[in-house]
């Protein structure tokens, strides 16, 4: 492959508009705003007919745990919200500590940059989110600047952990009602995107390369949620895994998808019923091709095959038990059993352990550095500016950083155009607030599930709910004038993002070009030993899906770090076609694995019913 010609490095042009842009909310936006609702209403309203309305920001701190895993299986999800309430605990014990132990502001804001940092490198290397870090980075930066005693501690901690036990009990409540509906998401996501890129792709529209990308991640994604529960096969899963294979195949060869199918499973997954069955059509015409020609030639009395008289009988076998099975029975049988090699690979790739996280975090070293850098950086300017609440500049700060500078330019927009707008929503809603301790709480309880139904269209429309939660918040103990919590947010908010940029275009991410290079080379061997694989008549259908569901994985790397680093500034000249060739080879190569266990016709034929010999459907 021919590497593209060194170019000197540019500032890539940041961009505004485009960053407030409206997308399309999630399928399952309501999923996340119910659940913070459900958590947190029950503690706060105890509280609230106890007088002990002040400690409901460390109920609150557990509650907002129940944000997490809305993605995952529910056994995978079990595992995961117990380990953010863990990783909660964990942050706010030390803020409480050092809130304890010390009262020097600048002390607090170094060990809430600290904080910051490792939770944003583990969040990002465990893959847990949204909302990622930026709960956890709240709430124990909120804490360390909160007056405490040793003694109060221990307390405060028990509050917070028994919050986030019913949050974890709301976060698993759906389990009984649908076990399956995070796989069912996923994969209907997976067929949908499939379908727009095949429909793409037969018309010959723009924007091919996207909707190609896109629609790997989605199929890439779906493979994660279905493999996130290890060893724990089941009926349901294994249809599922069966219609995600489809959707590869569609991936393989879009002009000989149908986009309608594609589309009608994604319908009929969603919900509780029933998993279609993911019969070959062409198989299903072969079928019925082959019964045709046996009728022409039975009315000539020749066998169904064209070989000899057809015998009494012919068209049937029997058992060693003397019954008799039809070609009917018999095909079907050959369906399982091919359908079952389909399966095989994935129950291989099930029982492969994932990465250390020691690993994974290696490679977010640059991004930990800059979320310690800016996050300290924005609490020192906000102290010296005299704030009397310096974690919301840290918080700020904290929330920027993405995997490159083009991105967290993005988000410090949505979040200053979000927060100003947020400030005069609280300015409106502070009178209503402090009618009364039931009035507050159910502007908490408003502003939680706005912000959680509106995120997912655009952060900056999420954060038009989630600065006056905040502001609320910080009234539990007490109520405070209006207007001087509006200036501390308006100042807070611009400092950090302002730091917080800076921090982030202080320290680049060098490592950005190596790492596509690694990716790149990732890339090639995956591609050479799925080629191998695909070649040898010898390979079993494990070593075919392994090698397969490899090098796709390798390719959805390979946009995301190319993707990633093209959005650094002052970057080395990065190897663009050298990244376009690699996946058009990769893909390519999927195509002739697909091929190779008989999904597609051989190349070079115009025959729908050409397939490599022994290969599953």
């Amino acid at each position: 492959m021919s590497s593209a010609t060194p170019t000197s490095a540019r500032v890539r042009r940041l961009p505004v508009v485009g960053a407030l842009r409206l997308g399309r909310p999630s399928d399952v936006w309501f999923k996340p705003a119910l659940s913070v609702v459900a958590a947190v209403a029950p503690p706060s309203l105890l509280l609230m007919t106890l007088g002990r309305l002040d400690l409901a920001p460390y109920t609150m701190a557990g509650s907002l745990c129940a944000l997490y895993a809305h993605n995952r299986p529910y056994a995978a999800r079990a595992k995961a919200l117990a380990w953010v309430i863990l990783g909660m605990l964990g942050g706010l014990a030390v803020a409480l500590v050092s809130a304890s132990l010390t009262r020097n502001a600048v002390v607090l804001v170094t060990v809430g940059a600290l904080l910051a940092a490792v939770q944003k490198a583990v969040c990002d290397a465990t893959r847990v989110g949204p909302p990622a870090h930026v709960i956890l980075t709240f709430v124990s930066s909120a804490a360390l600047f909160v007056p405490q005693t040793l003694g109060q501690a221990p307390g405060h901690l028990a509050l917070a952990a028994a919050a986030g036990v019913w949050a974890w009990l709301v976060g698993m409540a759906p389990a009984p009602l649908r076990p399956h509906g995070p796989e069912r998401r996923a994969t209907a996501q997976a067929l949908n995107a499939a379908a727009a890129y095949a429909e793409t792709a037969r018309g010959g529209e723009e924007g091919g390369a996207g909707a190609r990308s896109a629609a790997y991640a989605a199929v890439h994604a779906a493979w994660q949620t279905l493999l996130a529960v290890r060893n724990r096969p089941s009926t349901t899963r294994r249809a599922l895994e069966r219609l995600v294979i489809r959707a590869e195949v569609a991936l393989a060869a879009p002009a000989d998808a149908d986009p309608a199918r594609l589309r009608s499973w994604a319908r009929a997954v969603r919900g509780t019923g029933r998993i279609p069955r993911t019969g070959d059509p062409r198989r299903e015409e072969d079928g019925l091709r082959r019964e045709e020609d046996g009728l022409r030639r039975e009315e000539d009395g020749l066998r169904p095959d064209g070989v000899g008289p057809r015998p009494d009988g012919a068209g049937q076998c029997r058992t060693e038990g003397g019954a008799r099975l039809d070609d009917d029975s018999l095909r079907r049988d050959g369906d399982l059993l091919r359908e079952r090699d389909e399966l095989v690979g994935v129950a291989a790739e099930r029982a492969v352990a994932p990465r250390p996280l020691r690993s994974r975090l290696g490679p977010l070293a640059p991004v930990a550095v800059r979320s310690a850098l800016g996050c300290a950086l924005a609490g020192y300017v906000s102290l010296a500016l005299g704030a009397e609440r310096p974690y919301w500049a840290l918080v700020t700060a904290a929330s920027l950083y993405q995997a490159n500078i083009t991105l967290t330019w993005s988000r410090a927009v949505q979040r200053v155009v979000g927060n100003l707008v947020g400030v005069l929503l609280f300015a409106a809603v502070a009178p209503v607030a402090q009618l009364g301790p039931l009035a507050l709480v159910l502007c908490i309880l408003a502003c939680n599930f706005g912000a959680e139904a509106l995120i997912g269209r655009n952060y900056w429309l999420g954060s038009v709910c989630v600065t006056p939660l905040a502001l609320l918040v910080t009234e539990l103990p007490g109520y405070q004038p209006t207007g001087e919590l509006v200036t501390g947010r308006v100042v807070d908010t611009l400092v950090g993002a302002l730091v917080g940029f800076v921090a982030a275009v202080a320290v680049t991410n060098r490592r950005a070009g190596r790492r596509v290079e690694r990716a790149l080379t990732t890339v090639d061997r995956a591609r050479e030993h799925a080629a191998r694989v695909a070649a040898d008549p010898s390979s079993s259908p494990a070593a075919l899906v392994a090698a397969r569901r490899g090098l796709a994985a390798a390719v959805v790397d390979l946009r995301a770090t190319a993707d990633a680093a093209a959005g650094e500034w002052w970057q080395r000249a990065l190897p663009l076609e050298r990244v376009v060739l690699a996946e058009q080879a990769a893909h390519r190569t999927l195509a002739a694995t697909v091929r190779r266990r008989g999904l597609l016709p051989d190349p070079g034929t115009t025959s729908t019913y050409t397939y490599t010999e022994g290969a599953s459907p």
